[in-house]
């Protein structure tokens, strides 16, 4: 408006109002005269808050990144109780801010789900794109979210840790029966029919152990 000398008048004030109930204000001009502020606003997710407290109660910092104005962005981190914002951030800067926090020696995961998330879920350390979102996001993201709720989030970082905790448990059991298996076998003392029946149990325990995940839910 400034730049194509249009007068706003007193507009500022009633601007700085939308900023602080997380709207964005889009002026209007008509033959050189402000006609209209018109206040855009993204739904908040219902259950928003209570994600990022969840994630929050894992240890889990949760950042928001977004293209909109500071202040914007900052009346709706307060409403969900996010206190991280990184906000005014073009869209082809998003893969740039994650870049600076795993500089940081931060582990990244990146929850995207349009066409400018996409390089930022790439970039992540693991990106986490929305089911609903664009294709190309979820062809980006490493893990999609097939349902269109936040609550998905802490869910499949529930998940991946359990799993992990199971590939390590699988692991220590098949090195010990390994361990202990080989040194009898190589002294001769140990029964062919012992050591393949070892073997075959040592099999079994590591697929009951991962079939086990089947019992998770969150």
């Amino acid at each position: 408006m400034r730049e194509n000398r249009i007068d706003i008048g007193n507009s500022e004030i009633r601007l700085l109002s939308l900023y602080d109930q997380g709207k964005t204000a889009v002026f209007m001009a008509v033959n050189q005269e402000l006609t209209a502020i018109i206040a855009l606003a993204d739904q908040i997710k219902a259950n928003s808050a209570e994600v990022v407290s969840t994630l929050e109660k894992m240890g889990i910092a949760v950042y928001m990144l977004t293209g909109d104005n500071r202040k914007t962005a900052q009346a709706v981190g307060n409403k969900i109780g996010i206190q991280k914002v990184i906000a005014e951030v073009l869209p082809q800067n998003k893969a740039a801010e994650i870049e600076k926090l795993k500089k940081q020696g931060l582990i990244v995961a990146m929850v995207g789900d349009g066409i400018n998330d996409a390089p930022a879920l790439a970039t992540a350390n693991i990106g986490l794109a929305m089911g609903n979102g664009s294709d190309v996001a979820v062809e980006t993201g490493g893990i999609v979210l097939l349902k269109d709720d936040l609550a998905t989030i802490p869910t499949a970082i529930k998940l991946a840790q359990r799993t992990m905790r199971k590939i390590k448990q699988n692991l220590f059991w098949a090195f010990i029966y390994n361990l202990l298996g080989i040194p009898i076998a190589a002294t001769g003392n140990l029964n062919p029919v012992v050591a393949a029946a070892a073997m075959a149990f040592s099999s079994l325990s590591v697929l009951l152990n991962s079939l086990s995940l089947k019992k998770f839910n969150g």
